[in-house]
């Protein structure tokens, strides 16, 4: 238990500590006036309240991903939530702050945009696809796993033999609704009450395991076994570690939510707790599962054979009903199920937020909302179709790899401005690392070169990168960002950059 209470304590800290230095390092303005208000159009451009914008990022960020990652990394033992804190503070935290600050600055534009101006037109080009496949990845995963989860739930507690794919086309109409709707119409007045019910139903769970007197927090593990990889099928913590845990420590796909809270948020001053305070938020929520499945299974052995007899969800199933009963463990796992659904219907909005920005097209109209939007579900319930467990392996390489295209973006963005950039720069080196070494060494999903040959070249290539991004960066452009007059009116002063 103090283990776990030593963790959550850190997150917060970094919160408090770390969170200031980087926000202190990007230099916020009070008086800019943000996209919320400059762009204000009453469908993705609509001033929210903080603490609404907070609960709505929280959701929008935690899909299954910090649940079923932690429950899949728990399996290397209580090393995983020494990789959730560190990452979350240290790479988590500060790519979110730079993904929402930076598309605040630049008139609440995506990834691909932010990517283009401060790498180049390549760049662009391949996160306009690259954040395009993500989505549906993540679209088609928070359809398959809830709907999965749900069909599991009704099927075991009643008589009813209800088919998966009722379920899918349920969550999918829903999805169609939520895209398309103005953001404060469904996300604004139903997030908040979803995100208050999340934080109630992780701490719920992880106040039965203490007064449980059958399963002890942590209570098997030694201080010492933190650093040992206890992974029972002899899989290699690095890299593999660093891609299964991605929501909890670092996620790409945060980097395609965050411009949607971007486009609400009223005051710049807001930015550390609505984007780094949600990724802090999700960290815990990480630990607790992490923590739940190594404490409620008993040992790494025992959840891996859960895990094989029913998935992630499972594990969730059974650990909840376990600790709260059917009444109470009903209501934490659908508090569980809600999280991939309210994250999936942004997935797909934020689809059509980048494919309306490529093709210069407005969204004001409901016409070219589903001009848009349409194309993006036919293709996500195409995907449907495809095995869970590979959508799953896809997505974990694109998260992490459009995480890596997002923390250079901050360090070009920093570099250029002469600022420090080492605090995205560090991170964004060890995530290329990870994800050049994976995908040469994966044998599935890339090369199936051997472990130190792939380490070496993705140590290299990261070295190469490195050097590219900070000489290409340093002093380039000459600031283009708006500057408000004493009224909080916005100027716009003319870029020009230097060959």
């Amino acid at each position: 238990m103090i283990w776990f209470l030593f963790c959550v304590a850190a997150l917060l800290g970094g919160y408090y500590i770390y969170g200031a230095i980087v926000e202190k390092i990007f230099g916020i303005n009070k008086k800019r006036t943000t996209p919320a208000f400059s762009k204000q159009d009453g469908v993705d451009f609509v001033p929210i309240k903080t603490k609404k914008v907070y609960l709505i990022q929280l959701l929008n960020i935690a899909g299954v991903g910090p649940i079923f990652g932690p429950i899949m990394g728990a399996l290397y033992g209580p090393a995983a939530m020494l990789w959730i804190v560190v990452g979350c503070i240290f790479a988590g935290g500060v790519h979110d702050y730079f993904s929402g600050m930076l598309s605040i600055r630049n008139g609440g534009a995506s990834v691909p945009k932010l990517a283009g101006k401060y790498l180049g037109p390549t760049a662009k080009h391949f996160m306009n696809i690259f954040a395009l496949v993500l989505l549906l990845l993540v679209g088609v995963v928070f359809v398959s796993a809830p709907a999965s989860m749900i069909t599991n739930l009704v099927n075991s507690q009643t008589d009813l033999a209800m088919p998966t794919i009722v379920m899918v086309a349920i969550i999918f109409a829903y999805y169609v609704i939520a895209t398309m709707v103005p953001v404060d119409k469904v996300i604004g007045r139903l997030y908040p009450f979803f995100g208050a019910l999340l934080i109630f139903m992780s701490v719920g769970l992880m106040a039965a395991l203490a007064f449980s007197s059958d399963h002890s927090v942590l209570g098997g593990y030694e201080l010492s076994q933190m650093f040992v990889n206890m992974n029972p099928h002899d899989l290699p913590l690095w890299p593999a570690l660093f891609i299964t845990i991605a929501c909890g420590a670092i996620s790409g796909f945060h980097a395609t939510q965050s411009p949607l809270m971007a486009r609400c948020v009223e005051n710049e001053s807001n930015g550390r707790f609505v984007f780094y305070g949600a990724m802090i938020g999700e960290g815990v929520i990480a630990l607790i599962w992490c923590a739940l499945a190594l404490s409620f299974f008993d040992s790494v052995e025992g959840l891996s054979e859960a895990i094989m007899n029913g998935g992630p969800g499972g594990v969730v199933y059974d650990s909840s009903i376990g600790l709260l009963g059917l009444f109470g463990g009903i209501v934490a796992f659908m508090g569980v199920v809600i999280l991939p659904i309210t994250s999936g219907d942004t997935a797909f909005r934020s689809s059509r937020l980048i494919m309306a920005e490529y093709f210069n097209m407005e969204q004001k109209s409901i016409r070219n909302r589903l001009l848009m939007a349409m194309p993006l579900f036919v293709l996500g319930a195409i995907l449907t179709q495809v095995d869970f467990g590979i959508i799953w392996r896809y997505f974990g390489f694109a998260n992490a790899t459009t995480a890596v295209m997002m923390l250079w973006t901050a360090t070009a963005y920093l570099s250029r401005h002469n600022k420090f950039h080492w605090i995205t720069t560090v991170p964004a080196m060890f995530m290329t690392t990870v994800v050049i070494t994976f995908i040469l060494n994966n044998s599935t999903l890339g090369f199936g070169l051997a472990m130190d040959i792939s380490t070496v070249i993705g140590i290299l290539l990261t070295l190469m990168i490195t050097v590219y991004v900070i000489k290409r960066s340093k002093g380039k452009i000459v600031e283009d960002e708006v500057v408000e007059g004493e009224q909080g009116q916005a100027t716009t002063n003319v870029a020009s950059e230097i060959n």
